[in-house]
């Protein structure tokens, strides 16, 4: 790679998982002019929490930031899957056995100590990375030989102004602006999609849970848990040093029914919350009953179709911008990540500066990245209708039961016996085998980005399916 390729300037419109990420990896790969867009004002204490798994953890340690984010984590020993109405357990995995098999422990933590870690990590290399803070991406007009676009500033006094970008990485989510503007200079029309489902994401400390043994007892557990019933879950964790319980729901949607496709977020109602979880066990009540009434908020589900490209000239489209996932499989973020990774090595072989190698790079990490990425959502999807099913699917739910007893009385091992649920027993698919040698990959990749690359399908294991099955080289195409 020619040195001044290096001094191409990349901007990132979005500082979450994928964005952060992408930043300090390019970084670490030498790139020296990285600007990153960001609508809020601050990365702050938000979100909630978040499953690290293996493939996540694996990159992060790459990167050198993994060790802060572990030291917050809750190491995982089992997970718990139960009847909502009654508490009984369905069956339970042992999930102690994921770091001998992969490398790296099944754990939980809050994903403010996630985006902290990767902001400190972005902070060490400040003569590389510039951040944006309160500036959002409004549009984008051109896309190559140079990417251009208006950076919006949320302070009125300041103008709105013009950037050309030589490289553009789109991280800024599901409602992304990049994305609208790609496909409409693709005349392809794509809108989010409505699921019919919202969350309501509540995080209860140590004090609130104080004067309840019962509940106390989840919160100092290593156990993940999940309460089901029809057309509803609740998935709740120790985070933050078990200091914190997360709690995430899933339920059918009716806040957000008559609201704008714009709105994502809405304040809720303790009593409607409380209502849509009536028939849940006790032990669930109290749980949620600590929730303060002004507490309560609640996210509406949206997804997107399948995109017929993730990349146009110099732009390409990360993470949720480009395939946004449900919470029924735990690797929302964990995808993003690995975007953002792929990128970082593709980038780092390009040939010379030009518009031509460039879209060429961002062409191979599409190639690698898209079938993994958009079959993960698909099985996600599916892992929640099955989790969801009701008294009107009496078949399939029997079925699934039926597979949850098999389990639980053959010792919740999940060995030879696969978990209906499929965000505590898919593993294999999400995160791949440690250290999987991967004979004849680098014949399926670019030739100038083989040697690295092949690192990436060793080390992180988790590009090997899709490059066997595909050759980088015949596949890359430049109409675009």
């Amino acid at each position: 790679m020619s040195r001044n390729t290096f001094d191409l300037k990349i901007c990132i419109a979005g500082a979450g998982m994928g964005g952060l990420t992408a930043a300090l990896a390019l970084a670490k790969r030498g790139f020296r002019h990285i600007e990153v867009y960001e609508a809020a004002s601050n990365l702050g204490f938000v979100g909630a929490g978040i499953q690290l798994a293996p493939n996540m953890a694996r990159i992060q340690d790459a990167l050198g930031v993994w060790k802060e984010i572990e030291k917050d984590a809750v190491v995982l020993e089992e997970a718990s899957i139960r009847e909502g109405a009654d508490d009984f357990e369905l069956s339970t995995v042992d999930v102690r056995g994921v770091r001998a098999k992969y490398g790296y422990a099944s754990m939980v933590g809050h994903r403010a100590s996630l985006a902290a870690a990767l902001y400190e990590g972005c902070k060490a290399h400040r003569s590389a990375i510039t951040f944006h803070f309160a500036t959002s991406v409004s549009s984008v007009t051109s896309f190559s030989p140079h990417v251009t676009f208006t950076a919006v500033p949320r302070d009125e006094s300041l103008q709105p102004c013009t950037i050309t970008a030589d490289i553009f990485l789109a991280c800024d989510g599901v409602k992304s602006i990049a994305r609208a503007s790609l496909l409409n200079a693709l005349n392809y029309s794509a809108h989010a999609q409505d699921t019919g489902q919202a969350a309501y994401r509540i995080m209860l400390t140590r004090e609130q849970m104080s004067q309840d043994p019962e509940l106390l007892e989840l919160l100092d557990g290593n156990r993940f848990t999940r309460w089901i019933g029809p057309k509803r879950h609740i998935i709740a964790y120790p985070v933050s040093g078990k200091s914190i319980y997360n709690i995430s729901t899933l339920q059918p949607d009716t806040s957000f029914a008559a609201a704008p496709s714009a709105t994502y977020t809405t304040k809720g109602s303790k009593s409607a919350m409380m209502d849509v979880y009536g028939d849940f066990c006790p032990k669930v009540q109290r749980m949620l009953n600590l929730v303060p009434q002004n507490e309560v908020c609640e996210w509406k589900l949206r997804v997107h179709a399948r995109l017929p490209t993730w990349v146009y000239g110099n732009l390409a489209l990360v993470g949720d911008a480009c395939h946004p996932t449900l919470p029924h499989l735990n690797q929302g973020a964990a995808q993003a990540i690995e975007d953002a990774a792929v990128l970082a090595v593709t980038l780092s072989h390009l040939k010379d500066g030009s518009s031509k190698s460039v879209n060429e790079a961002l062409r191979a990490y599409e190639t690698v990245r898209k079938e993994r990425a958009e079959t993960l959502v698909e099985l996600a999807a599916a892992n929640g209708r099955a989790m969801h099913l009701s008294d009107a699917d009496e078949e399939a739910r029997a079925e699934r039961d039926d597979q949850f007893k098999a389990l639980r009385e053959g010792g919740g091992s999940g060995v030879s016996l696969p978990s209906p649920d499929k965000s505590v027993d898919g593993q294999e698919k999400a995160v791949g085998e440690k250290e999987e040698e991967t004979p004849g990959v680098e014949q399926s990749l670019l030739s100038d980005a083989r040697a690295l690359m092949s690192f990436w399908c060793v080390h992180l294991s988790i590009y090997a399916s899709t490059a066997r099955r595909q050759h980088l080289s015949g596949t890359i195409d430049n109409k675009h």
